[in-house]
């Protein structure tokens, strides 16, 4: 399925849910699913697609400047070393030595990038602190920890833990979905749909804040690329001014020279973007597994505490009794 067909899919689910659960035709776990996938911004998914865009136009454009560079510096090599092999066969002089190759250090690219890549440092400065606070925040035994989920199912099940008990073991823990699982607690022994409700609201706070920085994530995977082109376009106005303002006949190297100081900020734009992008995604695709988990924990804890689950209990372990 591609994006714009996911987009689509959603949309159309998201609407025919709506008239479902207008008519009465929608049931409470139904609606439950509904609403979490809603809590997935559409935006985002769209978004996606469109920094993609920026980043191919962009490569391609940084990739065709770069081959006609080439090209030219291939094609002014013959004309300027022919006379000068001339001159040292007329003269009778040995031909010089070949020159070392030029080269520049990481602060001199940095620098030839113009003034624009001040920013593009910035964003890649926030890039690093964002992505390794997200990694961190989003550690699966941070927000949902197995020993405390199985062991707090599975007192419940028993029965072994009451309403005092159990909220009290939620506050001590200091997880998300120990959040989650308090603000079901507080309506136990009530119907499934009161639960599911509560379970619900503090399930989307939770989504909230485990997307939280991402979108700057995004921001600077879509920012930067932007930044790199405009120095681009910026350093060829300065490299065209300054062969305008100078005698350039025969000097193909002050183009190639300023085309190759303004394709700097580009490349340096897309180098920040591209990990940008990455990290997104995956930390997106993080959020969506951990919200699910959550969910799925969260439904056995409403067959256990709710007044339809209580009374099933009660009536399976009457039957036990009796038939011991």
């Amino acid at each position: 399925m591609t994006l714009g067909s996911s987009c689509e899919f959603w949309d159309n689910k998201r609407s025919l849910g709506r008239r479902e659960f207008g008519g009465g035709g929608m049931d409470a776990k139904s609606m439950k699913t509904l609403r979490l996938f809603e809590s997935v911004s559409v935006w985002e998914l769209r978004h996606r697609r469109a920094t993609w865009a920026a980043v191919l136009v962009l490569a391609t454009i940084a990739a065709y400047a770069l081959h006609a560079q080439a090209a030219a510096s291939l094609g002014a090599e013959p004309g300027v070393a022919a006379p000068a092999a001339e001159s040292a066969e007329a003269t009778g002089a040995e031909p010089a030595a070949s020159e070392p190759i030029p080269t520049r250090s990481l602060l001199e690219m940095i620098l030839a990038g113009g003034p624009l890549m001040v920013p593009i440092l910035v964003c890649s400065f926030v890039l690093t602190l964002v992505v390794f606070e997200r990694t961190i925040s989003l550690r699966r035994g941070r927000v949902l920890p197995r020993p405390f989920v199985k062991r707090f199912l599975h007192q419940l099940h028993e029965g072994s833990l009451k309403r005092e008990t159990a909220l009290a073991r939620c506050r001590e823990n200091s997880s998300h979905v120990a959040r989650v699982f308090a603000a079901a607690v507080r309506k136990w022994g009530k119907p499934a749909v009161e639960v599911e409700q509560a379970l619900l609201d503090e399930g989307e706070r939770t989504a909230n804040e485990l997307r939280r920085y991402l979108r700057v994530i995004n921001g600077v995977a879509t920012v930067c690329p932007l930044l790199g082109l405009l120095g681009t376009v910026w350093g060829m106005m300065e490299a065209f001014n300054a062969i305008a303002t100078t005698s350039a006949i025969g000097r193909p190297e002050l183009l190639a020279g300023g085309i190759s100081g303004a394709l700097v900020s580009t490349a340096a734009g897309l180098f920040v973007a591209i990990p940008a992008l990455i990290a997104y995604l995956f930390f997106v695709g993080r959020v969506d597994r951990l919200i699910m988990d959550i969910d799925a924990r969260g439904q056995q804890l409403v067959d256990l505490i709710s007044a339809e689950g209580i009374a099933e209990r009660k009536e399976r372990s009457g039957k036990e009794k009796k038939a011991a």
